[in-house]
């Protein structure tokens, strides 16, 4: 598998209060362990099972992942912007890896 891709889309800036939306997809195929390769051998599973977006340290928005999840799981949310900061996006395999960015947004 290649290494999944995290991507997300931010605005650079917002007004203080406004709420802006947020849209996170991350390259990943989400294999559930419940299909079998051409052997007939079971692939193992190996999904994102969780995601957290913070900012400037505090959960704005977290969630757990199962196996029907479909593949390159896309995401999108809102959040009230008070203060310019920056927003942490992590996302975590089933194997332990951790998938993070980060994107600032400033008030206008």
């Amino acid at each position: 598998m290649a290494t999944p891709k995290p991507r997300v889309k931010v605005p650079k800036t917002a007004s203080q209060g406004e709420v802006i939306t947020i849209k996170t997809l991350i390259s990943h195929p989400m294999e559930s362990g419940q299909r079998k390769d051409k052997d007939g051998n079971a692939i193992p599973r190996q999904i994102i099972n969780k995601f957290t977006c913070e900012f400037n340290g505090q959960v704005v928005f977290s969630c757990d992942m199962d196996p029907a999840v479909s593949a390159n799981p896309y995401m999108e949310f809102t959040a009230k912007i008070n203060e310019p900061g920056t927003f942490k996006f992590t996302w975590v395999d089933d194997d332990g890896s951790v998938f993070e960015t980060e994107n600032k947004i400033v008030i206008e």
